[in-house]
């Protein structure tokens, strides 16, 4: 298994776009992303067909998420960070790079040769292996960061229908997952804030629609400079 020392500081200075799995991104022209190194997150191979890009990074952290996704993930050709609890269900030569991780009182790791944490949401994940690899300026799109659910966040409950909560309504659908957990997820992502702004980086949110209140808000289309709607 190639050492993660080799991403440190890989793309120091530079923009990185997180596509999270919300559905604002089926309201999105995405094909922008070509042009942007992008860090996917889970099961976003389920739209990149339709989205017309390809990510340079995947991140997935939840054991359930990586065992229902092994053959797809594995036959991405990207490089992929897995949660090393995760990667036990993924073979041998799926060239993923596994991570550690880590528990309490640590919120947000600043070198991830020394494992992460997950904090609630993959999301919270791929913005430490981005700092990790010197991203400057980190830009979040589909974190609605709204969800719709029963039982108690962390409860890992079967979902019968089309999944109304993430890009795809194939997702979830007919499959086992694990409720959200906002509040927790909120304390991460501030962690995560302070950590970039004490470096002199910055997070963006310009997720259409979103909920999210911790990152400063930007319209992706302005923000990127794109031909108005």
């Amino acid at each position: 298994m190639p050492s993660l020392a080799r991403f440190h500081d890989l793309h120091a200075g530079q923009r990185c776009v997180i596509v999270c799995n919300g559905p604002s991104l089926n309201q999105m022209d995405l094909s922008f992303l070509q042009r942007e190194i992008v860090i996917g997150l889970n099961k976003i191979y389920l739209g990149l067909d339709r989205f017309g890009f390809y990510p340079r990074y995947l991140v997935a952290m939840n054991a359930l998420v990586v065992e229902q996704s092994r053959a797809e993930l594995a036959a991405m050709t990207c490089i992929k960070f897995i949660g090393a609890r995760a990667a036990a269900h993924l073979p041998q030569d799926a060239f993923t790079h596994h991570v550690a991780v880590l528990g309490p009182p640590m919120l947000f790791s600043t070198d991830i040769t020394q494992g992460l944490r997950e904090g609630g949401t993959v999301t919270h994940a791929a913005l430490q292996i981005a700092f990790y690899m010197g991203f400057a300026e980190v830009v979040i799109i589909g974190m609605d960061h709204r969800y719709q659910f029963a039982g108690k966040p962390h409860q890992v409950t079967h979902l019968d229908g089309p999944d109304t909560n993430h890009f795809s309504s194939d997702y979830f659908a007919g499959q086992t997952w694990q409720n959200p957990d906002l509040r927790r997820s909120e304390v991460s992502y501030a962690a995560a804030r302070q950590v970039y702004e004490r470096a002199g980086r910055q997070i963006i949110d310009a997720t259409q629609g979103g909920a999210c209140t911790v990152f400063r808000r930007e319209n992706h289309r302005q923000y990127f400079g794109l031909a108005p709607r």
